[in-house]
């Protein structure tokens, strides 16, 4: 039994309601505000509550204190002040209670299975005697076990829930923080709360703040302050910045932890002392990100002066006649700007080439790889995400691995890459693909296993979005000058051809794009209004794309928005596309987490790298099932197919429609942007240019002239702090 008090109770006299919750409409997993349907005791009909209801599961009693209320829509409800949990007492209530979800390895048939065979004592022979499960039909000696281990688990989540609640935890929170420490939970907590954020994704330093100022911890505490500087460097971190400068990282700490500057220094100080915190100057790095820097810089140096050299038969090729030779075997020519890019990839140990769409890159490519089996060489293919890789093996005709498993990544041997620099890749030549999307941390685990005579060729467009890691890696690379660059400028195919490659390079070029009548491949609707245009894009998601131009809406067809709020933003197209492209169905189990409804075939994405799972931020796949029984989802990626229990969806979530950036890396068959004034504070011209050119055949703008006009007249792109390139040109002096 618990019970949780609502803050700021109001004064009036309070009623008691008692019945059944027999489910939950809405839960902010954050809040935990809660929207239930509750059917009072004796009665046979459902009332509304409203409220803070943490911890609560279908099926239990609840006893209610409240007012209640006549809401203008939704007509009468009992709004909670506070309430008690009690275990259900009656055979229906069982049966809610146990197939509610709330142990993993029961779900709603077992439940009415078990409660048909030890009635009102259900919860007893759990408790105690969990083995008579297997007296029930369909509960072997392997569910019976798990059930008693879940049993205890969430018997300890309650306790540990009785604790975090009183200090504004929300439930699934809770959950997190009972599986990152067990039993140890509550005293971890009680001994450093902001360990929660150091430890567990998903829980910020507001939140550890939150529970920590309820503990009792003071507002000028060291260890807050040293947590608040940790968040703050990490928030830097986030927006793809290496380090922020020390003005830069006191001023929004002081602005965060409502203290002065001078409260600050001695933690700053503090830290850094530890090491838990790099200083260079006036730049102040968290530790990881400051030594791949300079591990890069040295390691792409001691590449480009190693004498040895794997191809070194390259150096004196007659490269007229290795030209003619490619050109007698292709049903192309290469031009003299590709001839000096293929040169440049097989003759220097470290090489770059760049370009925007329909300038040879992909045949530069092939010719490489032509040149490089005709001599009998290795060539190892990668790109940083499974659909980039795989679609470089179709471009190729070769396998191409993503830089995590060509690195061979193994999360079970504590989190390291089996290649390494005492382990490197046995190759000739490494080529990586889409390379622009490479952050710091990983580029650094790459060099490190690239062996001092093996060449490296990153191949991607400098115009788009950086990294979504921290770091500019390409462009730094590009600007250092110490590595060799090959830029290709001129468009092979032509407007007859594809109208997306030309628009694209106009808006590169800060040109607005052309919409001609005869336009095949790249259409305008005009639409201003949110809402219309939301519902415009419904319609040609689902509507005017597949009857015009043949495409299924749900695999070929996806849409990108450059922002997350708003009637046009990427989790409200998410709600609509969902109900019209994965409605729900008889065949279909459905799942409800926090305000989201998740289905089987519901499209999805990753949103921070999974290690374990080897499932990376943008990553995105298909839920193939549900299992209510044992609470776990499998959702088919690319190359693999991960498991996650219900408490582990938050880093899952729709990708009917995903962000332009989270779309980097990938190509689709058609995309839908809306673009409009309401989202100009992402109005960028490399945002617009890296959304269009995610479409191999068709593009579709739904907004107005403006909103392009916005985007494309904006080149401001915002810095960040990194010094690659700095290190680079200091090492090459």
């Amino acid at each position: 039994m618990f019970a949780t008090p609502i803050p700021n109770a109001a004064t009036t006299p309070l009623q008691t309601l008692e019945g059944t919750l027999e489910r939950v409409t809405f839960q902010n997993e954050e809040n935990g505000y809660t929207i239930a349907k509750v059917v009072p005791r004796g009665k046979a009909y459902e009332v509304t509550v409203v409220g803070t209801l943490t911890g609560v599961s279908v099926g239990e009693s609840l006893r209610l204190r409240g007012v209640w209320t006549e809401h203008p829509r939704y007509g009468k409800q009992f709004q909670v002040r506070d309430y008690v949990v009690q275990l259900p007492a009656t055979l229906e209530g069982l049966r809610k209670y146990l197939g509610s979800g709330l142990i993993r390895g029961i779900g709603p048939v077992n439940a009415g299975r078990i409660v048909d065979a030890f009635g009102l004592q259900t919860l007893e022979v759990i408790e105690h005697n969990v083995n008579r499960l297997r007296e029930v039909s369909g509960i072997g000696e392997k569910r019976a076990a798990s059930v008693a281990v879940a049993w205890e688990e969430q018997k300890q989540i309650k306790e540990i829930m009785l604790f975090l609640q009183s200090h504004g935890v929300s439930t699934g929170l809770a959950v997190k923080i009972f599986k990152q420490y067990g039993d140890e939970a509550i005293a971890i907590v009680q001994e450093n709360p902001y360990r929660l954020a150091k430890d567990i994704w998903g829980i910020g330093f507001k939140t550890a703040d939150k529970v920590a100022r309820q503990m009792g911890v003071a507002h000028d505490a060291p260890q807050r302050i040293e947590a608040g500087l940790r968040y703050v460097l990490g928030t830097f971190s986030d927006e793809g910045h290496c380090f922020a400068t020390r003005p830069q990282l006191l001023d929004a700490a002081t602005q965060i932890l409502e203290v002065p500057i001078a409260g600050c220094e001695p933690a700053l100080g503090s830290l850094l002392q530890q090491e838990e915190l790099i200083a260079e100057d006036e730049a102040i790095y968290l530790p990881p990100f400051f030594r791949a820097e300079t591990s890069v810089a040295a390691k792409l140096r001691l590449l480009l002066r190693s004498p040895r050299d794997r191809l070194e038969a390259f150096a004196a090729l007659d490269w007229e006649r290795a030209c003619a030779w490619l050109d007698g075997r292709n049903d192309f020519k290469l031009v003299e700007t590709q001839r000096q890019a293929v040169q440049m990839a097989l003759t220097n140990k470290v090489a770059i080439l760049t370009g925007g769409p329909g300038t040879g890159k992909t045949t530069i490519t092939r010719a490489i790889i032509q040149l490089l089996q005709s001599k009998g060489c290795s060539v190892l293919l990668a790109a940083p995400t499974g659909r980039a890789a795989k679609r470089l093996s179709e471009l190729t005709g070769l396998e191409a691995k993503t830089l995590h498993r060509l690195l061979e990544y193994k999360p079970a041997q504590g989190n390291r890459f089996l290649r390494d620099s005492e382990n490197p890749l046995d190759t000739d030549l490494i080529i990586v693909d889409e390379a622009s999307m490479i952050d710091i941390l990983l580029i650094n685990h790459l060099l490190q296993a690239v062996e001092a005579g093996s060449h490296l060729l990153l191949v991607g467009d400098g115009d788009q979005l950086p990294s979504v890691g921290p770091g500019n890696v390409l462009q730094d690379l590009i600007a250092s000058t110490v590595i060799p660059v090959t830029r290709l400028e001129t468009i092979f195919r032509q407007a007859d051809d594809s109208f997306i490659i030309v628009n694209a390079h106009r808006i590169n070029h800060g040109e607005l794009p052309l919409f001609p009548p005869e336009t095949r491949d790249f259409f305008l609707f005009h639409q201003e209004d949110p809402e219309q245009a939301t519902a415009l894009v419904l319609d040609i998601v689902t509507r005017r794309i597949p009857a015009k131009f043949g495409l299924n809406a749900e695999r070929d067809v996806q849409v990108l928005s450059p922002m997350h709020r708003g009637p046009a933003g990427v989790s409200a197209l998410n709600r609509r596309l969902q109900e019209v492209l994965n409605p729900p169905a008889a065949d279909k189990t459905q799942i409800t987490h926090g305000s989201r409804v998740l289905r089987t075939g519901d499209r999805v994405m990753q949103i921070h790298n999974d290690y374990e799972r080897q499932v990376f931020n943008g990553d995105m796949g298909r839920i193939t099932a549900i299992d209510l029984e044992d609470q776990t989802v499998a959702i088919a990626f690319d190359d693999t197919v991960a498991l996650y229990e219900f408490s582990e969806l938050d880093a899952i979530v729709h990708a009917y429609a995903v962000s332009i950036h989270k779309a980097q890396g990938s190509e689709f068959p058609a995309v839908v942007l809306p673009l409009l004034t309401q989202h100009y504070m992402m109005l960028q011209r490399n945002l617009l240019y890296t959304g269009v050119t995610r479409a191999r055949s068709l593009v579709v703008l739904v907004g107005g002239m403006r909103a392009i006009a916005i985007a494309v007249r904006n080149d401001k792109i915002a810095r960040r702090n990194t010094r690659l390139a700095q290190r680079l040109q200091a090492l090459e002096r």
